[in-house]
């Protein structure tokens, strides 16, 4: 499968969200002729075909049509001597006693499967969805169209999982990574206002560092890529900026292996 690497959505190859768009359009599709299905299908057992198209499109087709096939009435008739609804099967009526002449009835008549157009399309369109999810799931998985380059001077991906909590208020950046895959990259943009007299200040701590894990703070604007080791910090870190520009720079930490890694981070 090729894909349109033009950087995407920062860093995000243009494939995934256009599988997104497409696996949403179908899906859609596919609620809208199971809805139509449900519609006139209603109609021929009096049934209000209105709100059963609107639950089944609105549900999801397969858990609607679930719930149709399991609700919808049988398909019925009307008694001829006093009009109450019977079924089609019915030997007599059950309001007033009257045989039911199903050899006259035109509903009795064997019919093929009716509106064949809408389950088709609902068929084709279902999928058609589940195709783009698993193109999605499959070039996630293999890591294709994904920029997951570190120094990289734009959006950083991942593909991997990560069990954290964040906050970024007033310009300080507050991380908790309970654990995450190898080499998972956790980032926020942040901004330099004088690079000259501001530094950015760091305060973290790991609390389990098996044997060879790192965590590694990373600096990346445009061409300038800096790097610095804070594993094992014995006091709040202030690193210069003075090699930068003024503007955004990303402020990235690399987790490889650490768990319960919980830091501050901010330009000041």
């Amino acid at each position: 499968m090729s894909f349109l690497n033009n950087g995407g959505l920062g860093g995000l190859s243009a494939l995934y969200p256009a599988l997104i768009v497409c696996f949403v359009f179908f899906a859609m599709c596919a609620s809208a002729f199971c809805a139509a299905w449900v519609y006139q299908d209603c109609k021929r057992r009096g049934d209000d075909p209105v709100v059963w198209a609107f639950v089944v499109f609105a549900v999801s087709p397969f858990i609607g049509l679930l719930i149709y096939f399991l609700r919808r009435s049988e398909v019925k008739t009307v008694c001829a001597a006093c009009g109450h609804r019977i079924s089609v099967t019915a030997n007599y009526c059950e309001a007033c006693g009257t045989k039911n002449e199903r050899e006259d009835n035109p509903m009795m008549v064997k019919q093929g499967t009716h509106h064949l157009t809408f389950i088709l399309g609902g068929i084709v369109s279902m999928a058609l969805m589940l195709v783009c999810l698993m193109g999605f799931i499959v070039s996630a998985a293999s890591g294709n169209g994904i920029n997951t380059n570190v120094t990289s001077g734009s959006r950083v991906w991942n593909t991997g999982v990560i069990l954290d909590y964040g906050t970024y208020r007033n310009g300080v950046w507050k991380l908790h990574v309970k654990s995450a895959s190898d080499g998972f990259v956790k980032e926020k943009n942040m901004t330099v206002t004088d690079a000259d007299t501001q530094m950015l200040h760091a305060d973290i701590s790991c609390g389990t560092v098996p044997e060879g894990a790192t965590l590694i703070l990373w600096l990346v604007q445009g061409d300038v890529v800096k790097s610095v080791d804070v594993t094992n910090l014995s006091e709040p870190l202030a690193y210069p900026l003075n090699e930068f520009e003024n503007g955004k720079v990303y402020v990235r930490l690399q987790i490889n292996g650490v768990e319960d890694a919980v830091s501050e981070i901010y330009i000041k």
